[in-house]
Parts: structure tokens; sequence; C-alpha cells
């Protein structure tokens, strides 16, 4: 049975980001997972990116975007934006760059039953190791409104499992949401030749105009020199900043897609919600209600809305859940992402929580692990 000082269960930035420092401290580590898999398999071809170069995965500094970039030649002007195609080549030239070996399997099952813990793999193999970083996927997470449960599967999805178009050719389809994925997906779906639009959400029509997510670096930074940074705010000070990730990510949305929502077939319901939906006599179409007395007859419904942690959903923490102190569905976690488990430390978007709202993006993937491997070399 394999044994590792560190195993790090997800392949996705965080999981990279925390594999590839820790290997350059010398720490023995194996990484479970498929490379980018939520990244490849549930974003579709023709995304962009909402960030900039200086979103990377290297703690180190060294084998970031912008050198990736000047290494392929890349110009300047099929940077803006980014196509999710050049990230997703960026993360393999990382994992180049970085001597990076994954193990492309899943974890089923993560015990510690004598100090030490053992992962299940599909497979059936196991490997031991004395620490372990989960990074698990937002997948885990997806968020629907209660009246989801009333609309049959076949009619409905999430973005994050509607990443192909073509079969929504000459449909009429609802979007519930209203941020970028909303209407990105909304254009995507024109693109390919859909009958009619409606997107529907409980804020206004958001701007469409460049915006800048620099302000996002400053309590990045701060969080790796003040330990519990985010936690230690004051709640108005992080309400204010909450407010700011409001009106940059949700309420103004990205100037490149307001050409490509310039169609007569794209209707708008702002400060609306749909209060009623049940399938018509053929069940192959859903007739909606919305709170401003509209109704609406759709071939399809895709559900925009977002994720909400909740660690219980991931299936190889069942056994150890009850050892995990969670509030929300969130992890109590400590000042280097360590769970009250011992030696378990858990990043990403689970750890928004406590290390504040800039830790669900990749510019925070790096300053992640460099908080994690900084507490796991303090150990030796």
């Amino acid at each position: 049975m394999p044994h590792a000082q560190l195993l790090v269960i997800g392949a996705g930035p965080y999981g990279l980001a925390t594999a590839a420092l820790a290997r350059e401290r010398g720490i023995q580590t194996t990484i479970v997972g498929h490379p980018m898999s939520f990244w490849r398999q549930h974003m579709p071809e023709g995304m962009f990116l909402r960030s900039g170069v200086d979103w990377h995965l290297d703690a180190a500094g060294e084998h970031t975007l912008a050198a990736f970039v000047e290494d392929r030649a890349i110009p300047p002007q099929d940077l803006d934006p980014i196509p999710l195609r050049t990230f997703l080549d960026y993360c393999d030239w990382f994992r180049q760059m970085k001597r990076l070996t994954v193990r492309e399997e899943l974890v089923t099952d993560l015990a510690k039953p004598d100090g030490a813990f053992d992962a299940t793999l599909a497979g059936g193999d196991h490997i031991v190791a004395d620490a372990v970083v989960c990074a698990p996927g937002i997948r885990h997470f997806t968020n629907r409104p209660d009246w989801a449960a009333s609309v049959p599967a076949a009619l409905a999805a999430h973005t994050c499992d509607l990443v192909r178009f073509d079969e929504l050719a000459g449909a009429r389809v609802l979007i519930v949401g209203g941020r970028q994925s909303a209407y990105e997906w909304a254009a995507l779906i024109r693109e390919h030749g859909a009958e009619r639009i409606d997107l529907v959400h409980r804020h206004e029509v958001p701007r469409f105009e460049r915006v800048s997510w620099k302000f996002i670096d400053a309590h990045v930074e701060h969080t790796m020199e003040i330990g519990g940074y985010w936690r230690h705010l004051p709640k108005a000070e992080q309400d204010q900043i909450g407010r700011r990730f409001w009106e940059v990510g949700r309420l103004t949305l990205e100037h490149w897609l307001t050409p490509r929502l310039a169609w007569s077939g794209i209707h708008r319901w702002p400060g609306t919600e749909v209060v009623h939906a049940d399938t018509s006599d053929d069940s192959d179409q859903l007739r909606v209600v919305l709170s401003n007395a509209q109704r609406l007859t759709v071939d399809r419904v895709v559900f925009a809305s977002g994720y909400r942690a909740d660690l219980r959903r991931v299936p190889y923490l069942e056994t150890l859940i009850e050892d995990i102190q969670l509030v929300d569905g969130f992890p109590v976690l400590d000042e280097h992402f360590g769970t009250t488990l011992p030696d378990l430390y858990i990043t990403g978007f689970s750890a928004t929580r406590d290390f504040g709202p800039f830790f669900g993006f990749v510019k925070a993937s790096p300053a992640a692990a460099t908080l994690i491997v900084r507490e796991l070399t303090s150990h030796n």
C-alpha cells in the first residue's frame, strides 16, 4: 500500500497549486483526481474567462500564465478576453513544467483509522498519507431554487451540466439567474439557434462594461501576511467587501457580451422570479408563471443559480464528516486551512467562509498553497 507524506485530492487550480509548491518544498506528494476536470467537462467550448493574465497557479511566481503566454507567443488581442481553451493549455503546461504526475482516479472514501489517512480509490487501491489536502470541485455544490424539484429532469439542467447547445436549436429556453453564467449561456444558446430565450432574475438588468478585479489583490496579500485576516475583519468591513463583489461580479458583467446579446429573441425579466412551474399535457413543455404574472411556455430550463457550499455533499468525506466542524455547510478552518480533524486541510471554494470570497477565484490559489505548505513544512 503506497504511503505519502501528503495526499492532494483534486487536480483543479487549488489542488495543482498546492501540490506543486509542496513538492518544491521537498514534501513527498501524491495527487489524485482528473486534471482540471470541472473546467474541461462542465464549462462550454467558446466560454471566456473574466480574469486577466495576472491570475495563475504558481506560488513560486515562475510558471505563471504570463510566462506561458510569452512562451507560446500568444498575441495580446487573443487574450482580451482569455478563452477557456487558453487557460486549460496553460494548466497543462504548468503540470509539465512542475513535473506533476496526477493519478487519474476518484477517491471514493477517506478514513483515518490509526493516526494516518487511508484513501480508497475507485479501482480498489489504497493510499496512506500523513496529511491530506482536499480541494473539492464546486460541482458538488450546485444550487437550485426550491421549485426546481417540480421540473422533470429531462427538461432542466444546471449550467455546469449544460455545456453543449446543439440540441437547443429551435427551442424556447428559460434561464434562471442574472450573473455572468446566465448571460454568457444566453449568448451561447442564441448562437446555437434557439427560438427564444427568457432571462429571469431578482435584481435589475446588469451593466455590461469593462471592470477591474485588482481590488482582490490586496486582500489576498493580507491573507498571507496576517493570520486569520478575513475572520478578524469587522463585520461592517466584510459586508462592504461583499457589496464590492456584488457590484463588480453580479451587477456588472463583461462588455464583450453586449453585441452577442443584441437579438430580439432574448427577453429579460429583471426584478422577478418563478412562482410556479408545471408540465403541459404532453409533458414536453413547461408552463411557468413569474412573480409579475407573466406566463411562459418553454422547452428547457437552465439553472444559472450558482453554488452553495455543503461539505456533506462530498462523497469521499462521508466517513470523516462527523469529525469536521461545519457552519452552514462550510468547514471551520484555522489560519492554514486546517480543519478540526488534525492534518486534514480543505481549500478552494469551501474555504470562503473563513478566508473570504477571494478564495472562490483562481487568483487566490497560490496564496492558499503558500499557507498550507508553510504549515506542513513547520512540522518537519
